[in-house]
């Protein structure tokens, strides 16, 4: 009995100890509960600027590429622009020759055209009137303001070109000649600039032109047949084959 009481006494004790320890606790209780509050809080914080942190090094990368791909896009601008800039000077300096070469197109133009008409002068005379019409053409166009200098200059080309073109070929045409003061028609053989033969229509008359009498020459009755076969292989009526014709003799060339 005595042991039940001193029990009863002792958990009364701790009963009485007890309400005065909890008052004393709950101020530390509630500082732990508010700094797991503060703990919690701070974690969020510390792992919202974690995920900003990933965000921004995400965002980092992608501009250190973008800025790399600036670079090398800079450089080969950089590149395209140093050879625009030399092919602006080659350019400049091409027009500028272009100019120089402009304003000398006329007088060689002009020069080069004198030198084709003095050569028909001093040619055998075939084609005469188709020759000067052709150079009378080039010259109008020389004089006509509207006309540009690279038109001129193609005009005399041309002609130039057919006059170079005439040496080549063997043609055979219907034409007339004076022959002591009397017309007589017939047909003349050119040899390009070799040999120039003309036979009358009934062919009792064969002659050449001596380019450096500036004359018509009456030749025998032996270059009347091969004159007949030259014509009649310049009008493409027979083949091609050996003619004998008389040619110039060759002089010493200054």
């Amino acid at each position: 009995m005595t042991r039940l009481c001193k029990i009863v006494f002792v958990l009364a004790g701790i009963s009485i100890s007890g309400t005065s320890f909890g008052d004393q606790i709950q101020p530390l209780l509630d500082v732990g509960a508010e700094r797991q509050i503060a703990e919690k809080t701070s974690q969020s914080k510390i792992d919202e600027m974690d995920e900003q942190t990933s965000v921004i090094v995400s965002e980092f990368k992608t501009v250190s590429k973008q800025i790399e791909g600036l670079r090398v896009y800079n450089a080969q601008m950089r590149q395209q622009i140093q050879r625009q800039e030399e092919r602006l000077k080659e350019i400049d300096r091409t027009l500028k020759e272009a100019q120089i070469m402009q304003r000398q197109i006329p007088p060689f133009t002009r020069r080069m055209l004198a030198g084709v008409e003095s050569s028909i002068l001093l040619d055998m005379p075939f084609h005469l009137a188709e020759r000067k019409e052709r150079i009378a053409f080039a010259k109008a166009a020389l004089d006509n303001p509207t006309v540009s200098p690279a038109e001129g200059l193609r005009q005399v080309l041309e002609a130039f070109n057919v006059e170079a073109e005439y040496g080549r070929k063997i043609d055979a045409y219907k034409d007339s000649i004076v022959i002591d003061g009397e017309l007589i028609e017939g047909n003349i053989l050119r040899v390009g600039r070799l040999a120039m033969v003309f036979q009358t229509a009934d062919e009792t008359q064969t002659l050449a032109w001596n380019n450096q009498t500036r004359s018509w020459e009456a030749l025998d009755n032996s270059f009347r047949n091969p004159t007949r076969k030259g014509l009649r292989i310049a009008n493409k009526l027979a083949t091609v084959d050996l003619m004998e014709l008389p040619l110039p003799a060759a002089t010493e060339a200054n």
